[in-house]
């Protein structure tokens, strides 16, 4: 018998529907619903509150096999929340364009801070502190979201940070900021290689 199947014989022995057995789990219904259709397993700490719970060992649970195959879905999400949450905070990182002096004032050898700059139009100013803002809010929320598990929102946060980040290093280069530029690319590389292994 599958683990699936053991799950929904166990509840139903007790009487509880999935949403009191979700209580009971401290977890969502929508989790215990997946269990039982058999789309997912869940975590190792889940399963050893299911089997305190139902008085059970783990083994009359879940198979040797579906353990193994519980324990790398466990390790590949635990591997792609860390990824996300440096790719975050790697958004975040261009806060430090705001303050030290990385930008090229006209012809001039000297850096200085970006709200130092005398020598662009205050417009080009007002384009650079907007990707710098919207690069730092994504990495903000992508911070906040990696502690929830909803593989949605964190795909769409890395999709919206990777392209912050090119529009930032495309920006920097063409406006003859390279500095900046290099930053942004920097951290588009990154997150590059961290996110192309992640989909291999």
């Amino acid at each position: 018998m599958e683990f699936n199947e053991k799950l929904q014989e166990l509840r139903k022995s007790k009487g509880m529907t999935q949403e009191e057995l979700a209580e009971a789990l401290f977890v969502s219904r929508t989790a215990i619903s997946k269990w039982e259709s058999g789309r997912g397993y869940p975590n190792i700490d889940s399963l050893k509150e299911i089997s305190k719970f139902f008085a059970v060992t783990i083994d009359e649970l879940i198979c040797p096999e579906e353990i193994i195959s519980v324990a790398e879905n466990e390790k590949k999400e635990y591997i792609s929340k860390y990824k996300t949450l440096i790719c975050s905070t790697l958004d975040l990182l261009p806060a430090v364009l705001l303050f030290i002096p990385v930008f090229r004032n006209g012809g001039e050898p000297v850096s200085e801070s970006l709200f130092a700059m005398t020598d662009i139009s205050s417009w080009l100013k007002f384009v650079f502190v907007v990707i710098i803002g919207l690069m730092i809010l994504n990495g903000f929320f992508g911070v906040i979201i990696s502690n929830y598990d909803n593989p949605l929102w964190n795909r769409h946060r890395l999709v919206t940070g990777m392209v912050l980040s090119v529009m930032g290093s495309g920006i920097f280069i063409m406006t003859r900021q390279p500095y900046a530029g290099i930053v942004c690319f920097a951290i588009l590389v990154v997150k590059g290689v961290l996110l192309i292994n992640e989909y291999k």
